[in-house]
């Protein structure tokens, strides 16, 4: 993992809001999956875990993305957590994975990478949490793989495409939506190998 990766460990993550504003507006849902390569050298996922989060105090609630992901804040059969809670756990385990893949730091893999990644990362620097194994800035965005692999930028369409069932109605949920994400950046990269893509052949 950690010579395909360039020292990185990929991590699937989706994020479910009520907005588009990371600083001001909630995170209500997150979900990782994480990776590994199984015996023949195919990437796979290994584990994965989801939680339902409480917004923060006084955070931003837009009724349009209330309505668009169906996400009810106050229903408390949510077993909603904090963000400090949820960030700790997922991190957690993606540095259990750091050292057995024996990779130097996270990078974060997402379908629209840049809006997931902000707002974890503005919810870990709301919950003061100084152990991030997540790099800052660097991502992989399978909306941009899939473009280029599959001539298609939308989730649901990259997954059809590639082969993958995909509901939609069970979209906008984090967990499934991650679930998904991983599936394709899996078929994406193992596609790659079976293309002879990675590791270059020397020329000669």
């Amino acid at each position: 993992m950690a010579g395909r990766f360039r020292g990185y460990y990929p991590v699937v993550i989706d994020v479910e809001t009520a907005g588009f504003n990371a600083q001001t507006d909630a995170l209500l849902e997150i979900a990782a999956c994480l990776l590994g390569f199984d015996p023949s050298g195919e990437l796979y996922v290994i584990d994965e875990i989801q939680f339902n989060v409480e917004p923060f105090e006084g955070a931003n609630l837009e009724k349009a993305a209330l309505e668009f992901t169906g996400i009810d804040p106050t229903n408390p059969l949510r077993g909603a957590v904090s963000e400090e809670h949820a960030l700790k756990e997922i991190f957690k385990l993606v540095r259990k994975q750091l050292k057995a893949q024996q990779c130097n730091r996270a990078v974060m893999v997402a379908h629209n990478a840049s809006f997931d990644l902000g707002f974890m990362h503005a919810a870990a620097s709301r919950a003061s949490i100084k152990r991030n194994p997540f790099h800052p800035f660097v991502s992989l965005d399978t909306t941009s793989l899939s473009a280029l692999s599959l001539g298609q930028t939308v989730l649901a369409k990259a997954c059809i495409e590639a082969g993958i069932e995909f509901d939609n109605k069970q979209a906008h949920s984090a967990l499934y939506d991650t679930q998904k994400t991983a599936q394709l950046f899996c078929h994406i990269v193992n596609r790659w190998q079976t293309l002879g893509g990675w590791p270059l052949a020397e020329s000669k």
